[in-house]
């Protein structure tokens, strides 16, 4: 018999994160889905990753933890605007407003927990380290940092009975790339959010680094995104 196979799944409800998702179901992981709600001003993502979670079936669990006592984001604090309508050589000039202190460091690190506690090897976390905006724990050397991390942090790998692994199938994949793996994998992108700054209905604005990037993406891959069809 086969032993059960099983990962925690970063889920942002994003574009990069969905299709993340979707190659662990594909490379037959049983996946546990771990989504934040950390105050950020794009909170319709969470609602995205719930609609997302609910198509493929799987477990998920939305973790409430409140960034904003620290702000120093454009996506966490008061008085920072996103910055929009900026071309690709301004995306890769330092690091943006909109990246939120040690976020990654710490979903992980509750990912990590989470493996812990239901028997993961894997967790899969969509950064990418090619069509993004300059955030520093998004790069493989943190990834590869925080991978030696876990397995000296954790009772599993100080007794050797589980080595932790952290999955990032997207690193060093364009948008474009990324449009096509979730095309080919049928993905539903219309259920995705991607805008740092939606109106009160949700709607992108069309304008932040990330929907350009997304828009980018699809028209290199030359498709459609769903998401323009909606009302």
């Amino acid at each position: 018999m086969n032993e059960r196979r099983c990962a925690i799944c970063l889920l942002s409800g994003g574009l990069d994160s969905t299709t993340t998702l979707a190659i662990a179901r594909d490379e037959g992981f049983d996946c546990y889905c771990l989504s934040f709600d950390y105050g950020q001003r794009h909170r319709i993502e969470v609602d995205a990753a719930k609609r997302i979670a609910q198509r493929f079936g799987l477990e998920h669990r939305v973790v409430k933890i409140d960034l904003r006592m620290f702000g120093g984001s454009a996506l966490t604090g008061n008085g920072i605007d996103v910055p929009k309508d900026r071309d690709a050589g301004e995306m890769t000039l330092g690091i943006p407003v909109t990246y939120v202190p040690a976020r990654n460091t710490i979903f992980l690190s509750f990912a990590l927990a989470y493996a812990e506690v239901v028997g993961a090897s894997d967790i899969f976390i969509g950064v990418n380290a090619i069509d993004y905006s300059g955030y520093p724990d998004c790069r493989p050397e943190f990834i590869r940092s925080f991978e030696q991390l876990a397995n000296l942090a954790t009772k599993s790998g100080v007794e050797g009975t589980r080595r932790i692994a952290i999955r990032t199938p997207l690193i060093e994949m364009t948008k474009a790339d990324i449009v096509r793996k979730a095309a080919e994998l049928g993905v539903d992108l219309g259920l995705t959010h991607s805008c740092y700054d939606p109106d009160d209905s949700g709607h992108p604005c069309g304008r932040c680094d990330s929907c350009l990037l997304r828009r980018k993406g699809f028209e290199e891959a030359g498709l459609a995104d769903p998401l323009l069809a909606l009302p």
